[in-house]
């Protein structure tokens, strides 16, 4: 926008609100501040004097700390912010952190405990599984036993060979052989 003499004159009473806000003081005033090299893009340095002592001028320190501690104000005033409306050698004001309205520990201890809750229902109903196909394994295993038929051997989820419960098996290993023992 156009930063003309009504703008010089706002600049200038808001450094004047904010040094007697700071000091607590009265007796600065508008035309204790003057601005100095005013460019066409709105660059310029300021000086405050002091009243008092119309010669002296007023602590750059004491400057700083007013316009740091009123800065929002001044920035409300030109619809400015600290991106917009830059003092050399103030740093700007930070805004406060964002805080989210559930807390980071809130969100991890839920998401810790459904992972829990998820692997124990999985743990349960995986078990559940297990033992209705141990029972179906048993009892299929007992039927056959029953009737006297074939019964088959199972050893670690493998059916091994077939037993004919009738007639019998015989062994080959312990089989009588025609040597009692071993020739050296």
């Amino acid at each position: 926008y156009a930063w003309d003499a009504n703008e010089e004159y706002l600049f200038k009473a808001m450094v004047a609100f904010a040094l007697r806000r700071y000091s607590s003081k009265s007796t600065t005033q508008i035309s204790n501040v003057l601005l100095c090299n005013v460019t066409d893009r709105v660059s310029f340095w300021f000086v405050v004097t002091d009243s008092s002592k119309n010669v002296t001028t007023v602590p750059g320190s004491e400057v700083e700390a007013a316009i740091r501690m009123n800065r929002n104000r001044i920035n409300s005033a030109f619809l400015l912010s600290d991106k917009t409306l830059q003092f050399l050698k103030i740093t700007s004001t930070l805004s406060p952190p964002v805080e989210p309205s559930t807390p980071v520990w809130l969100i991890v201890f839920g998401v810790v405990l459904c992972l829990i809750v998820a692997g124990i229902f999985f743990l349960v109903v995986a078990g559940v599984q297990q033992r209705k196909k141990k029972n179906k394994q048993s009892t299929e295993r007992e039927n056959l036993e029953e009737k006297g038929e074939v019964a088959v051997t199972v050893e670690n989820g493998i059916p091994c060979e077939t037993l004919d419960l009738k007639a019998g098996h015989i062994n080959g290993v312990f089989a009588a052989d025609d040597e009692r023992f071993t020739s050296l």
